[in-house]
């Protein structure tokens, strides 16, 4: 794709930037169906819920609409008359074709969230693809290569407003786990003001949905020394989310925490949960109170099994767990976001009504000095494991040892490499970004039971490429909080859409990711699954198609560069992407090697 193109692309992709559940195995009272229909400002009232499309040519048909949850009712986006849009269930193997109407008012896409798939099917406006203008028709055709629990959703700024859904996709082979029933469990958050108003708002002022801020009255367990220490760096120890359940209500297959969503289970019976996080802003640590759940999978590749009480789940996650509830007639299945400002819920219910107790919302969780990348760890960690032949020549860029702790200087740009730009969109440096991929997630390193990290996932299979990387690639995550900028090494993608991250074809690269800000991103690549080097026995470092980077710390994986083309590469919050934290990579030779 040349350059032209891309800004082509690019113009047309910014300007729109503007009861799952086997059906047939859960009974009416548990799908959380909602009937009867209205009409709405912004449309059709949207259904709560998700149909079911299956099958080789499927039609998926964008509709502007109201959305209506609680008190709350506001402007969404449905496919196919929902939200969450359908489930759409496949078969490793299969081949598909989708037709995408667009019946709404602005441009829209389907991006098919951790596919293997061709890049120009990739759906994503300004990268692989013109924005689908309203009253045009786009066509997607690709075969099935894998199987596991992932989603779809608009890489426009329709997603946020309800333009997701599911996607199962099952196995060839059987699964190396049994389960007697099934509930695919989608976690998003849901605003009645329209996401180009929040941006707006969140440029004004990035604190504006927070009202968890430390004041003169508060009870946080701050010293008055640790007040200032917070007030001389201009931070803010409470600053956990952008947007908070001050404007978001957050859902479980689209229904709120009133709508009293019921997943039937008959008493003994092993469940598999498919939980997905596809909210915009919002990471949820996921609980179900005197219930363990066993995680089997995460982003759709099958894991070796890790009996846990909670899990953080990052936007564009996805984690399947096998439960068996008994011994009450009645589970709180809790999905709490993780600034503690609100909840999703349902209820795993043995008869109709059934209700269990709901915890309160926990204390929210204040920042530490680990989340500001004081820790006293190796700054070497991305380097763990491998073969000192195979590092020589490398771009490591890496200087600033020997870093004065004491100083507390959080904007020493001396401790980055060349190649980051510094300017006004880049406002804090970690000082020594150790390796964080053991941490449970900020606010759960003190509770007092089990956590899931990600160096308790090991994958099931052998990984199918056994090579050490022959280089390393950095990757600065930056930003700044108060002018709300986000880029990767200090650029905002508008400013390198003609400079991509470049891979060869087929090439094993180990990619560190260095956070120099105090928020968590899920940092997405499309179209391949990367190895976490999360010291997993040889050959099993877990697959995912997004991890978590924990403020101040870094995040290493492994990549085989093996499928051709431009890839999207972005933090999944959905804020951060859209104002600059945005990249695009790209794996040459197209046809892999075979020829120039």
């Amino acid at each position: 794709m040349t350059s032209i193109n891309r800004r082509r692309f690019l113009g047309a992709g910014m300007a729109s930037f503007g009861s799952l559940g086997l059906l047939q195995a859960a009974p009416a009272w548990a799908r959380g169906v909602v009937h009867g229909a209205g009409h709405g400002a912004g449309g059709a009232l949207a259904r709560k819920g998700s149909d079911v499309l299956s099958g080789n040519h499927l039609t998926m048909t964008v509709a502007d609409a109201t959305f209506v949850t609680g008190d709350r009712r506001g402007p969404a986006v449905t496919v196919n008359g929902t939200l969450p849009g359908p489930l759409v269930r496949l078969r490793e193997g299969q081949d598909l074709t989708v037709d995408l109407v667009n019946h709404s008012a602005d441009g829209t896409s389907i991006h098919w969230h951790g596919l293997l798939l061709p890049f120009l099917m990739d759906g994503v406006p300004g990268v692989t693809m013109p924005v689908v203008l309203p009253g045009e028709t786009f066509r997607y055709r690709f075969p099935i290569r894998q199987a596991g629990t992932y989603w779809w959703h608009a890489h426009t700024m329709q997603e946020p407003m309800g333009h997701y859904g599911p996607i199962i996709i099952d196995p060839a082979e059987p699964d190396p786990f049994t389960y007697e029933r099934e509930y695919v469990l989608m976690l998003t958050d849901w605003s009645p003001m329209h996401p180009h108003e929040i941006i707006k708002k969140l440029k004004v002022g990035e604190g504006y949905f927070n009202y968890q801020k430390t004041t003169l009255t508060d009870d946080y367990p701050l010293s008055a020394e640790e007040r200032r220490m917070w007030a001389k760096m201009r931070m803010m120890p409470t600053d956990i989310s952008d947007v908070t359940g001050s404007l978001y209500t957050f859902l479980v297959n689209g229904h709120g925490p009133e709508d009293g969503l019921e997943l039937a289970f008959t008493p003994g019976e092993r469940i598999r949960l498919r939980i997905i996080n596809g909210s915009a802003m919002t990471f949820f640590n996921v609980r179900i109170p005197g219930l363990p759940m066993t995680v089997v999978a995460a982003d759709g590749q099958n894991v070796h099994p890790v009996e846990t009480d909670e899990f953080q789940i990052g936007i564009a996650e996805t984690y399947d767990v096998i439960v068996q509830p008994e011994n009450a007639d009645a589970f709180a299945f809790v999905a709490e976001a993780m600034d503690r400002s609100g909840m999703g819920l349902a209820t795993l219910a043995s008869r109709p009504g059934a209700r269990a107790a709901v915890p309160a919302l926990r204390p929210p969780p204040l920042l530490t000095m680990a989340d500001m990348g004081m820790n006293h760890g190796a700054a070497a960690d991305g380097m763990a494991g491998m073969d000192h032949g195979s590092m020589a020549g490398m771009d490591h860029g890496a200087h600033g040892q020997g870093m004065d702790m004491s100083g507390m200087d959080m904007r020493d740009t001396s401790l980055l490499p060349p190649d980051v730009k510094v300017g006004p969109g880049l406002d804090m440096v970690a000082m020594n970004p150790v390796d964080r991929m053991g941490d449970p997630g900020i606010g759960l390193d003190t509770v007092d039971h089990r956590v899931l990290n990600y160096k308790q996932l090991v994958a099931h299979r052998p990984n199918a490429d056994r090579r050490q990387p022959t280089r390393l690639k950095q990757i600065h995550l930056t930003g700044n909080m108060e002018r709300y900028m986000w880029s990767f090494d200090g650029k905002k993608f508008s400013a390198v859409a003609d400079e991509p991250i470049r891979f060869a074809y087929n090439e094993r690269v180990r990619v560190r990711l260095v956070n120099d800000t105090m928020m968590a991103h899920p940092i997405h690549l499309h179209g391949h699954f990367f190895e976490l080097v999360n010291g997993a026995p040889d050959g099993h470092q877990p697959l995912k198609h997004t991890v978590i980077v924990q403020p101040g710390g870094s995040a290493t994986f492994d990549l085989t560069a093996n499928e051709p083309g431009d890839w999207a590469f972005h933090c999944h919050l959905v804020y951060h992407m859209h104002t600059g934290m945005f990249q695009v990579v790209t794996v040459r030779p197209l046809d892999g090697g075979k020829g120039a």
